[in-house]
């Protein structure tokens, strides 16, 4: 198995010698499929116990999987390192071209160890690995980083370009890694770990052939894939409007983090809705490698020069639902293009948007409650909706003139520490919340989740079920729908599949398309593998420091009434001890 398929070569890349080779990982990749499964392993080898995160030891892992380039929807690349954000497991995927080009150069995953003395960037051609200075492109921003590289670096077929902003330099916990301009390795601090090894960017081409078993059965299949996608109604959504179309319906029903979460829905709702994104701002579509779908929703923002008449820039940058509840909803703030605006100020600096606005929303809430002043915050006054406030402040958090906004630069936990307000920092596990005040699985889910994320398990889908069938699950039902889903999710994050195509991926395509690459997985073995990713995952997250003993559930979200009423915390404590028992 996979004797002809160079999904199973790891390239380890060592910033500190200047150096590079190659090694086939049969092991991994036959134990563990590839993705997230093969990554979590290469962390267990290449991460020390206890390592600084911001330290040359922490490795950088991309792990792509073998249906990538082979079937459609599976175009992720998987990031793991560990987090300076949360100080454990950190996690992040991305689309747009970086796992087809991973593939197409000859590498089932990538691992980058040690630390630059100067800023540097790589350069992955084929089988070659080029470390060029980046001296000159350190402080730029991530749009004409990109712009640069792609003038001067031109490989052979399909390229990948990542890259990051100053947030990134300046080891902002949150900071993020851009790719292809409109996608990004967003969560948990990939960005500060770039930065701490001044690595500025990565660029990835390659260009070979996949191979296949049985042709005609892989063709045949490959067609009933792409059918399911082009006419899933589900999937048709996020073609039209993108995730953009769910603020309306969280909105009504009473979902919508709003302010801080000091309330769940938003009198302004509707004018930053996807449907008036759609109708106003929505500039074109794209599509990562390999999708039919094209969910990507880019926005065009035309503004006038101020000293030029009749002169306009155009910025572009994509959008969908979590930017817009993070900058819109949570802070308060109705004007779209003020909005757009803040987020675009993000994108240039590299910062990961859901965590940049609930800690703005933290520090609106904080200077209106009097914790803090115009002292601590140079003299910025917080309004919820004060679009041109958030865009100074967030310029200081890359600047941190202060120990404010120092704090501010580490994220919400850290900021409520030292300045109070714990009741209403909304993070956890150390990762700020997304934008679901659905019901208890939402927030169990993210707060037991090996990475802190909604994506992790879908809680917020078991609340809609429960919020349709008018039945509140118990707890023992909660944890166990939850734990199978996540450990679900450890399969599709090793093939590696959008998760927006997980109601076309189940379990019987999975063993199927993976008889194509060279694997015999029956269903049973495939949920076996992913229970066993899972608990390595926690192995880690044990090894670093992690207890569920100690997890904090904030205040807030038993204040604010979700569409299920106010939140039982005795019941979503015996949830989370039942996961604790089965993990």
């Amino acid at each position: 198995m996979l004797s002809d398929d160079p999904v199973a070569h790891v390239l380890y890349v060592d910033l500190s010698k200047k150096n590079f080779w190659i090694e086939k990982r049969n092991d991994l990749f036959e134990k563990y499929i590839g993705g997230v499964g093969v990554a979590t392993q290469l962390l267990h080898e290449e991460c020390p116990e206890g390592c600084d995160p911001l330290g040359a030891e922490n490795p950088i892992i991309f792990a792509v999987g073998p249906m990538t380039a082979l079937f459609p929807l599976a175009s992720k690349t998987v990031a793991m390192f560990k987090s300076p954000h949360n100080n454990n497991i950190g996690e992040s995927h991305c689309g747009g071209r970086s796992a087809i080009a991973i593939r197409m150069t000859g590498y089932g995953a990538i691992v980058i160890k040690g630390a630059s003395e100067v800023p540097l960037y790589l350069a992955i051609h084929g089988g070659r690995v080029y470390f060029r200075d980046a001296s000159s492109l350190w402080g730029i921003n991530t749009f004409t980083v990109g712009r640069i590289i792609r003038e001067n670096e031109h490989g052979q077929g399909l390229r990948t370009i990542m890259r990051i902003g100053r947030a990134g330099e300046e080891l902002v916990t949150y900071s993020c890694v851009t790719t292809e301009t409109y996608r990004h390795f967003g969560r948990l601090g990939l960005g500060a770990v770039f930065g701490s090894k001044k690595l500025k960017a990565i660029v990835i081409s390659g260009k070979r052939s996949i191979p296949v078993n049985d042709s005609k059965q892989y063709q045949k299949l490959y067609d009933e894939i792409y059918e399911a996608a082009i006419t899933s109604p589900v999937i048709k959504k996020y073609h039209d409007l993108g995730t953009a179309g769910n603020i309306l319906p969280l909105n009504e029903i009473g979902g919508l983090p709003t302010r801080n979460l000091k309330e769940a829905t938003f009198e302004g709702a509707s004018r930053i809705s996807g449907e008036t994104f759609a109708e106003q701002y929505l500039g074109r579509r794209l599509a990562c490698s390999h999708c039919p779908i094209g969910c990507i929703h880019i926005a065009a923002l035309r503004e006038p020069y101020e000293d030029e008449p009749y002169f306009y820039k155009t910025s572009l940058f994509s959008y969908d639902y979590e930017p817009i509840y993070a900058l819109g909803s949570m802070l308060g703030g109705s004007d779209a293009k003020g909005l757009l605006q803040l987020m675009h100020q993000i994108e240039i600096l590299g910062l990961d948007v859901m965590s940049t606005g609930v800690v703005l929303s933290w520090a609106t809430e904080a200077q209106e409650r009097g914790i803090i002043s115009e002292k601590e915050t140079a003299d910025i006054k917080f309004h919820w909706g004060d679009y041109n406030a958030y865009i100074e402040a967030v310029k200081l958090i890359i600047e941190q003139p202060n120990e404010f906004f120092q704090a501010l630069a580490r994220g919400v936990d850290h900021a409520a520490y030292k300045y109070g307000g714990k009741d209403f920092a909304l993070s956890f596990g150390g990762n700020e919340m997304p934008g679901y005040h659905t019901g208890p699985a939402t927030h169990i889910g993210v707060l037991i989740g090996s990475r802190h994320s909604h994506l992790d398990n879908a809680g917020y889908s078991i609340d809609q079920k429960a919020i349709l069938a008018k039945e509140q699950p118990s707890p023992e039902e909660l944890a166990k729908a939850l734990l199978a889903e996540e450990r679900w999710r450890q399969v599709l994050s090793s093939l590696v599949v959008c998760f927006f195509a997980r109601g076309i991926y189940q379990i019987d395509i999975v063993s199927k398309t993976l008889q194509s690459a060279g694997f015999d997985l029956t269903p049973d073995a495939l949920n076996q593998i992913g229970e066993e990713i899972h608990r390595e995952k926690y192995r880690f997250k044990v090894r670093e420091g992690f207890s569920m003993d100690n997890l904090r559930l904030p205040k807030r979200i038993f204040e604010t009434p979700s569409p299920m009423g106010k939140l039982d915390e005795k019941c979503m404590r015996e949830a989370i001890e039942h996961i604790k028992k089965a993990i």
